[in-house]
């Protein structure tokens, strides 16, 4: 997935993948999935989807500043 926000393109196909978080299983209307990535210039994204009843009914992009990466990551252990 490919978004712009702000001027700035966060593509999923060119960036590292630094964690992934699940909850709930395939299918599940409540299921959803994060995962956080890193792009080669050092910035942060979160791409989010899940099914109708989660708190990510489409799937989207979304930033993250450095700063808040390592509460993020800590939140999902």
């Amino acid at each position: 997935m490919t978004k712009t926000i702000c001027k700035t393109v966060y593509d999923t196909d060119n960036a590292v993948v630094v964690k992934k978080f699940t909850s709930g299983s395939f299918g599940d209307p409540a299921g959803y999935e994060e995962v956080l990535y890193q792009t080669a210039t050092g910035s942060y994204f979160i791409y989010v989807n899940g099914g109708a009843q989660s708190p990510y009914p489409t799937e989207d992009i979304k930033r993250i500043a450095k700063t808040k990466v390592d509460a993020w990551i800590a939140e999902r252990e």
